[in-house]
């Protein structure tokens, strides 16, 4: 497995690099945004590490470039910056997975590997080519978008998102627990904070519900976690 570290600090740059490679990772290091680009089109790693505060392109343009050519490659941000909305906008823009500094190797190792298990659970899996929810909303898996018969647009959706509406549709009817869609899309050994959980539901909201404010397609369950209706 090849892994794309981009930090602009030699000492954490080391630091993770040998960290990974002791695991049996082949390692691609760059220390500014534009290289990390450059390794990304040329070397097409399995996964990429990225810092947010990098000179000559930050983290999150990079991230949003790959997003524009690539949904499936996880991403993980490494970063101080840990205001909760750091961590909104990192979601926001397509990233997998958000750790904070100073984190534990083990940590680190534990994330990159459930990713990289999902990243490749979801390349084997032969999703179904579309599936229906509430008679309003049809979502192609395989094509990555949905389409809303009520307004007639398309929006475009990551993996990660597709995986929750088809496990909620799968449940239909049913409170799906906030455990269960953690397990199912994020990994069963991996357990991120609330937060994040949440915050992709609202992103999704945004996408595919006409008052996310007053959702129709996706209800909350207080105290257990999410469901959708089949009608």
């Amino acid at each position: 497995m090849k892994i794309l570290i981009a930090e602009d600090d030699p000492v954490t740059l080391d630091s993770i690099e040998m960290c990974l490679t002791d695991e049996g990772f082949s390692i691609l290091t760059a220390t500014n945004g534009k290289e990390a680009i450059d390794h990304w089109a040329n070397e097409k790693p399995d996964l990429i590490c990225l810092d947010i505060m990098m000179p000559v392109m930050d983290g999150y343009e990079v991230c949003r470039k790959i997003r524009q050519v690539d949904e499936t490659v996880p991403v993980l941000f490494l970063s101080a910056k840990n205001e909760e909305i750091d961590v909104v906008v990192g979601l926001e823009i397509g990233a997998d997975d958000f750790i904070r500094k100073p984190f534990g190797k083990h940590e680190l190792i534990a994330r990159i590997r459930t990713a990289l298990r999902r990243s490749d659970s979801q390349k084997n899996s032969k999703p179904t080519a579309s599936f229906t929810i509430n008679n309003q909303l049809e979502v192609f898996p395989l094509q990555l978008r949905a389409f809303d018969q009520t307004t007639q647009q398309e929006v475009n959706l990551s993996p990660r998102e597709i995986s929750i509406l088809q496990l909620l549709h799968d449940h239909c009817d049913e409170a799906v627990s906030r455990d269960a869609i953690l397990d199912r899309c994020w990994g069963i050994d991996y357990f991120p904070e609330s937060r994040t959980l949440d915050q992709h539901i609202v992103n999704l909201r945004k996408k595919i519900e006409p008052d996310p404010s007053n959702p129709v397609l996706i209800e909350t369950v207080r105290g257990i976690g999410y469901r959708v209706k089949s009608a």
